[in-house]
């Protein structure tokens, strides 16, 4: 398992949506590491009333004709191949160990360890399974009638285009904002590769204490992340 960059911890006992979002708005985002696990970490949102989409997410938008839909979690007639899939991304993408199918399955089918309430599929059409093989990315999320945290992204790396990441969470903001959220979570920043996410308007980062606006401020820790 890599690294992840955590000031504190919180295991959660009221999961209620009021008190999971105001734990969000604390910095605090959920884990994989069991059941109510929250941990404060270098947080990045995005406040909807003050996004639009512009003219680079439009762009990006163009380079991927998916649609976009929402299996509620936990999920009946798992399927090994989704969990398969899940592991190979992380393991190429970032080594070894990172992501194991069993800790899918888990996030997905079991409700007394997992976090998460939905998991986003994106295809070239929505009739049939969730599995076809034109289902070629996903994103394990929690989400209530305010917030939703984009979370463990993967996708076909050999079928996807190279910009997949990027037009999946794309998507998912624009429908947030259509969908009148307040918040979109996309997890934490933390290593120089992370600067992708901050090309949003309405962009905040959680600092340890506060959210903050400064985007020139978070890309010169970023830049010096040792993570």
């Amino acid at each position: 398992m890599t690294n992840y960059l955590s000031w504190n911890q919180n295991t959660l006992t009221d999961l209620t949506p009021k008190n999971v979002s105001k734990m969000y708005a604390d910095g605090y985002v959920f884990t994989r590491l069991g059941k109510g696990v929250m941990q404060q970490t270098r947080s990045i949102r995005i406040d909807l009333s003050h996004f639009n989409m512009t003219s680079e997410n439009r762009r990006i938008l163009k380079k991927g004709e998916f649609d976009m839909a929402a299996v509620p979690l936990p999920m009946n007639g798992y399927d090994f191949s989704i969990g398969k899939l899940a592991k190979d991304f992380y393991t190429k993408k970032f080594g070894d160990k990172v992501m194991s199918a069993q800790k899918i399955k888990e996030m997905l089918t079991d409700e007394k360890r997992s976090n998460f309430t939905t998991l986003l599929m994106y295809k070239t059409g929505l009739s049939g399974t969730p599995f076809e093989p034109h289902a070629l990315g996903f994103s394990i999320c929690y989400i209530n009638e305010d917030i939703i945290h984009y979370s463990f992204p993967f996708y076909d790396l050999d079928k996807a285009s190279k910009d997949m990441g990027l037009i999946m969470m794309t998507m998912l903001i624009k429908h947030a904002k259509e969908a009148n959220f307040k918040y979109v979570y996309l997890g934490s920043l933390q290593r120089p590769t992370d600067t992708y996410k901050l090309q949003f308007e309405g962009l905040e980062w959680f600092d340890g204490k506060a959210w903050q606006t400064d985007l020139g401020e978070v890309k010169k820790i970023l830049a010096s992340a040792k993570i």
